[in-house]
């Protein structure tokens, strides 16, 4: 029987002999953890996992009271308002997951979770080591979940930014410990090598040349067996799964020439490379270094979001009386007090006073903008010169900070399908890479065979397709990354993908290409029985109940105290109520008569016209610019309007766009730009997402513009939370930039790839200059790809 344990593969302790059955065969375990678990993953009939898994599992513990005690807090409401979020019908929440370490984890993750009926969807990223969970926490408590992944061997908890900062920290820090070992072992070998190279042991007997191939070998083993432990790992790990990696070439180069060496000192025949194997660790891990910290740089906005919230808030009790609170504490409905240069601890609504806030980290304009009372702020946001008291309205997951950081995770998570390509096309590469580099060493075997060994290791290197890997995902994490600093959210991969494939764009007027500011212009009265006071009354009450930007217009006159009822909100067409026995009803021009006028809003009563309105509502800043620069992309514009009006005529004419529809249900939307893709147009729709989601449905692309802190609830693919509509131009330049950096990253790792091979298949580099060429490869896509950040 093994000495180690099949779960965890640790050694299994003197007198310890549980085993669980798996596949038919008796296996060890070292402890009851690991038992049980193993036992859990047979029950569940998910054994596949010890097949295809590349890296070992980690060590299992006993869940003691204290931690059972901790997971059940997870399911108080309170605290669950911190990191539970709710998306239609279902809770969402994000998990770090620690023991993730390749697919096979990830498989073995959903497939358990899975199994819960309250699970619907499970996303794990192996990368980030986080999970993505949506479920009915009214079938299944949080507590469960977690629990259940314990019975598998993974502890999980709700997603911490300090703690996945702490975790980068220790990469970090794991990488200078194998470097520091790496370069200082180097320097000692390659001294023993210069003076050997230089003749500077010359007329020494041969026992001392002996002596110091020794002192090498002992100098670069902590190299090898520490600093290149991981490659070896990695490419193993990757065989059992039946995957080639990148790391397989790379150790057999390392562990070839470490294993040569070695066997030339201790029979005292043929050269030594230890000083070229130290070097080429060294500087191999310097390059690994440089990515990480390259990467880091790259995804550095979206992870530092969450420290800009502060620790303590002022928060104001019943008497008035002030005191600190910490802002994790905070409640719906508390009353903070905010001073001036104080950062807003949670969304709210302004009670008292006035001031300018700094918005820069949501919206990207570092222009302060003037808050008022019952104007909403955001927390994370910083308050400039005045003192203002907010009434805390959103808390924990529902901020839209939390929810800029859970779409970003979203955006991350979901492979672009060019991603999934260059992956297999890099899988199929190493394998092709291995095929010649054995031809390699047999021709130059046939021709001289003291150099065959090395000028394979050179091929094995050299031609290692890591920049391949890299020449996608980092330009598109430096996309989202530079889109994000100015307030345009990726919700879906395929964004960057679609946007230089545009034909046509479709937008909604009212609160897209206009201000969807409303002012009442001019009130036509038709009933002579009600005045013009109280056909504006009527309408407003009608319109508190709407979320449409023409409702606004009405709130100043909302005083009275009629009661409605039955309100029902009819989309594309207006809203009804029953008043003392009366239909009542305000909507678009011709909803119960086929008598149409320009007016924005009719007012009925028993389905007879009371009274028009015509409203007055201006362009949105840069609108005329956008559309030009648009027109200048051989891009068409078109509007969809609900408005039956002659303002969208108007506005189409002013602003040239090609085609306008006005009066438009949703359904009429969804028609027009299923018509244009019909036709073989690539269409994007921007809306203000309020009404727009079957059109959004219909469109490639859709982007919502201005819905705040409703962005969880918005179907569209990008999120843009700044007014200037330029930041759709902005949008465009950085698609098309990134779709020509990727193409720049692909050039560059299949030129140097191609050049590179026969160049060292004909010994003309050495394999210090391999690794270095390798690395340089790989930082050059890094460094081409973050210019992005610069946008």
């Amino acid at each position: 029987m093994s000495d180690n344990c099949f779960h965890c593969l640790e050694s299994v302790p003197k007198g310890f002999n549980a085993t669980v059955e798996i596949d038919g065969k008796a296996q060890p375990m070292c402890c009851i953890g690991c038992q049980t678990v193993a036992e859990n993953i047979v029950a569940q009939g998910m054994t596949d996992y010890y097949k295809f898994r590349t890296v070992r599992s980690g060590k299992v513990e006993q869940l003691v009271p204290e931690q059972l005690e901790l997971i059940k807090s997870y399911d108080n409401e309170d605290i669950q308002d911190e990191f539970i979020s709710a998306t239609n019908d279902l809770s969402e929440v994000l998990l770090t997951v620690e023991g993730i370490t390749c697919a096979a984890c990830a498989w073995l993750i959903e497939k358990q979770l899975l199994n819960l009926k309250a699970i619907k969807r499970v996303d794990v990223n192996t990368s980030t080591n986080r999970a993505m969970i949506q479920w009915d926490k009214s079938v299944t408590p949080l507590s469960q979940i977690i629990t259940s992944l314990h019975e598998i061997g993974y502890k999980a908890y709700p997603f911490q930014a300090d703690l996945e900062a702490s975790q980068k920290q220790q990469a970090a820090k794991a990488y200078i410990r194998r470097l520091g070992v790496a370069g200082l072992m180097t320097m000692q070998v390659m001294m023993f090598a210069f003076a050997m190279y230089f003749g500077m042991f010359s007329g020494m007997e041969e026992n001392f040349e002996q002596y110091f191939r020794w002192i090498s070998l002992v100098l670069a083993s902590p190299v090898i067996l520490y600093s290149a432990l991981p490659f070896l790992t990695n490419a193993i790990n990757g065989l059992k799964a039946k995957q080639l990696n990148m790391d397989l070439p790379v150790s057999l180069a390392i562990f070839g020439a470490y294993g040569a060496s070695c066997y030339a000192t201790l029979m005292s025949v043929g050269e030594v490379y230890f000083e070229s194997i130290c070097m080429f660790t060294f500087l191999l891990l310097l390059g690994k270094y440089l990515e990480f910290r390259a990467r880091l740089k790259a995804s550095e906005f979206t992870a530092n979001l969450q420290k800009l919230l502060p620790l303590t808030a002022r928060i104001i009790d019943e008497n008035n009386q002030e005191s600190i609170i910490a802002a994790k504490k905070l409640k719906l409905g508390d009353v903070v007090l905010i001073k001036a240069g104080e950062t807003i601890p949670a969304d709210g609504v302004v009670t008292k006073g006035k001031t300018t806030v700094d918005e820069a980290m949501m919206t990207g304009e570092h222009q302060p903008v003037n808050k008022f009372i019952s104007h909403q702020v955001y927390a994370g946001t910083i308050n400039h010169d005045g003192v203002i008291s907010i009434e805390i309205n959103k808390i924990g997951q529902n901020t839209l900070l939390n929810q800029i950081i859970k779409l970003q995770h979203t955006a991350l998570t979901k492979r672009p399908r060019l991603v999934e390509i260059t992956d297999k096309v890099a899988q199929w590469f190493v394998a092709c890479l291995l095929l010649f580099a054995s031809i390699t060493a047999i021709g130059w075997y046939q021709i001289d065979p003291e150099h065959a060994f090395w000028v394979t290791i050179s091929v094995l290197v050299a031609t290692c397709p890591c920049a391949l890997s890299l020449a996608i995902p980092t330009a598109l994490t430096c996309a989202v990354a530079s889109l994000t600093k100015r307030g345009i959210l990726i919700k879906q991969a395929h964004v960057l993908e679609t946007l230089p494939q545009l034909t046509d764009i479709a937008f909604d007027k009212t609160g897209t290409l206009t201000q969807g500011r409303f002012t009442i212009e001019r009130v036509e009265l038709v009933n002579s029985q009600y005045s013009e006071a109280d056909a504006l009354r009527l309408a407003a009450q009608l319109e508190s109940f709407s979320e449409h930007p023409i409702a606004n217009a009405f709130a100043t006159y909302n005083d009275s105290v009629n009661p409605i009822e039955n309100v029902t909100i009819e989309p594309g067409k207006g809203i009804t109520a029953e008043l003392h026995e009366q239909h009542i009803a305000i909507g678009k021009s011709g909803w119960f008569d086929t008598e149409k006028a320009d007016a924005q809003a009719t007012l009925y009563i028993d389905k007879q016209i009371v009274a028009r309105f015509y409203l007055a509502d201006s362009l949105r800043g840069n609108a005329d610019k956008l559309i030009a620069e648009l027109h200048s992309q051989q891009i068409k514009c078109h509007m969809l309007t609900g408005d039956a009006s002659n303002s969208g005529e108007r506005i189409a004419k002013q602003l040239n766009l090609d085609t306008v529809h006005a009066a438009c249900s949703p359904r009429d939307k969804q028609t027009h730009v299923e018509a244009l893709a019909s036709k073989g147009a690539i269409v994007a729709m921007v809306g203000d997402g309020v009404n727009d989601s079957p059109v959004f449905a219909s469109a490639h692309l859709s982007i919502a513009m201005e819905t705040g802190a409703d962005i969880s609830k918005n179907s569209a693919d990008v999120v843009l939370l700044n007014s200037d509509l330029t930041a759709i131009e902005h949008l465009l330049t950085v698609s098309k930039q990134t779709r020509r950096i990727v193409k720049q990253n692909l050039a560059l790792s299949l030129i140097y790839n191609g050049s590179i091979l026969p160049l060292a298949a004909l010994g003309l580099v050495a394999p210090w200059m391999a690794v270095i060429g390798m690395s340089a490869s790989s930082i050059l896509v890094i460094t081409n790809s973050l210019r992005l950040l610069k946008l």
